[in-house]
């Protein structure tokens, strides 16, 4: 009796081992294949018009149905992406606006940008990148799916000024093998204040994007918006082993600054906000 009962425990081992390997592996096979998993983080602060918000979210539905993304996406390996939409401004707030969503063809891409184009952006105060960057790495980390490329593509018209330090947090995520694209708004027509400061594409250069293939595409008008978007989508879509723009230190639609390495001050943004408040407070 008791070498029947040693048996059957062992057995009874035995199989919830195999059950834990086979579900371990089920799990990790789980995850859907896709060529790219973007995610698309969208500055919605104060600081932009109810105009440049509405300028910007048909900017990104024009982008993701035009037929070159559409190809740029079939012609990948998978011939499908999964692609997130969050809008972002303070440290406390982030919102996903479409959630983790494949796209491998125009009837998908048109799905996709049906629910964008539902509800109207929710702004609020201050600009917090290093905040927006956690969450959409947080986002690639629970995502369901498994991309041979990761990308985080950051858009914004001013300099981190709440929140952790921007490179920091940046740093974080590249070493994840995470790449982040950034698209700096220098453009005119919202509400301008003495937070804003003329060399936004080098900010962004030095101090948000990162990991290999990293680009910026500065735009300096709001005409130019959709086509950067474009060019930009299609240029994150390319293959995983697509060589990096040049650089391009031109102020044409769709210019590219790959990132450089000389110092820069990541801290101007949070400098111009306590120095603002000091001013107020003074008063």
């Amino acid at each position: 009796m008791r070498r029947f009962l040693d048996f059957h425990s062992g057995l009874t081992t035995l199989i919830a081992a195999i059950s834990a390997a086979s579900l371990s592996c089920f799990s990790t096979s789980a995850a859907e294949p896709v060529d790219v998993e973007l995610v698309l983080a969208v500055d919605v602060s104060l600081s932009m018009s109810p105009m440049e918000l509405d300028i910007q979210r048909r900017g990104y539905v024009a982008a993701l149905t035009d037929a070159k993304v559409v190809q740029a996406i079939r012609d990948g390996m998978h011939g499908k992406i999964a692609i997130t939409y969050f809008e972002w401004a303070g440290d406390a707030m982030q919102r996903v606006v479409v959630p983790w969503t494949v796209i491998a063809d125009q009837a998908d891409a048109e799905a996709f940008a049906a629910r964008l184009q539902a509800g109207v952006p929710n702004s609020a105060r201050r600009t917090s990148i290093s905040a927006a960057l956690g969450f959409a790495g947080d986002l690639l980390a629970e995502s369901s799916f498994s991309g041979m490329k990761r990308v985080i593509d950051i858009s914004g018209d001013g300099p981190n000024n709440a929140g952790v330090p921007v490179d920091g947090v940046r740093d974080q995520i590249v070493a994840q093998g995470i790449t982040i694209n950034g698209l700096p708004l220098m453009t005119s027509g919202g509400g301008r204040s003495s937070f804003d400061f003329a060399d936004l594409d080098a900010y962004y250069t030095n101090c948000v994007i990162g990991g290999p293939g990293a680009f910026v595409v500065p735009v300096n008008d709001w005409s130019q918006f959709p086509e950067a978007i474009r060019r930009k989508l299609v240029l994150e879509l390319a293959g995983p082993l697509s060589p990096v723009p040049a650089a391009f230190t031109g102020t044409a639609p769709g210019a590219i600054r790959v990132q450089a390495g000389r110092d820069y001050d990541c801290q101007i943004g949070e400098k111009l906000w306590n120095n603002r408040s000091w001013m107020w407070d003074s008063r």
